[in-house]
């Protein structure tokens, strides 16, 4: 498989570099169309899932993730911290959340599991009763745009407030998308899985609000391609990347 060597930092800029992961089915799908299945890679893929954290100083991911795939965030256990000290990153990650309304089901994994410090991310008009609750458990919450997450503001206090140079992505495609339309994606890894799921409802990398033409497309270039067993390992720099 491709091997994630440490994504490059933004020395002279105030917004992390960005890096997206996802396993996608050979029709481009990521999850089943009533989302029940939305984990199907191999071994050898959630072994790089945790590679790639392993390089970021956080990981993030949107709030429809969290509650429908009950996901942890964490660094992945002993072998995956000593890498990350032997990187020179904190032994945990921080674990990002990104909810517009702060509505988030608190008897999930990411919230009862221990691990780096969960931060979520979410608008002017999230109700303060479910800000204070998600306090009173501990997270640290930030507003930042009023009905959607400015992730362009939000991603420039991570980098100023809580030190994050690398920002690691594992979805959901909305949120995978709203980072692409902000221009905010450095680098994607998508592990190709011999599957056919169908459905037009299915969710893909990169839904929510569709480029009008090809000049609003994002651009990206095949860096590398691996096959390994049936999956492909692909991965793509943003066209304006070094």
């Amino acid at each position: 498989m491709n091997k994630p060597l440490p994504f490059p930092t933004k020395p002279n800029d105030p917004l992390p570099w960005v890096s997206i992961n996802m396993a996608i089915t050979a029709d481009g799908k990521i999850a089943s169309s009533n989302r029940k299945v939305s984990s199907f890679g191999s071994d050898r893929d959630h072994a790089f899932l945790y590679e790639l954290r392993s390089l970021a100083d956080a990981v993030m991911c949107g709030a429809r993730t969290v509650n429908t795939a009950n996901v942890e965030l964490d660094s992945g256990g002993v072998r995956y911290q000593k890498k990350r000290l032997q990187r020179g990153l904190a032994r945990e990650n921080l674990r990002v959340v990104v909810s517009g309304s702060a509505r988030l089901d608190l008897r999930g994994r990411l919230f009862q599991k221990a691990g780096g410090k969960i931060i979520v991310l979410t608008t002017e008009r999230a109700p303060k009763s479910r800000v204070s609750a998600l306090e009173d458990c501990g997270l640290l919450v930030h507003r930042s745009g009023r009905s959607e997450v400015d992730l362009t503001a939000a991603l420039r206090w991570l980098r100023r407030e809580q030190n994050v140079s690398r920002l690691h992505c594992e979805g959901g495609g909305e949120l995978n998308g709203a980072l692409f339309l902000a221009g905010l994606v450095d680098v994607v890894y998508l592990t190709l899985c011999p599957l056919v799921f169908g459905g037009r409802l299915s969710p893909t990398i990169a839904d929510g609000q569709a480029a009008a033409s090809l000049a609003e497309s994002f651009a990206m270039r095949l860096d590398t391609v691996k096959q390994v067993g049936s999956e492909l390992f692909l991965k793509y720099r943003r066209a304006t990347s070094a």
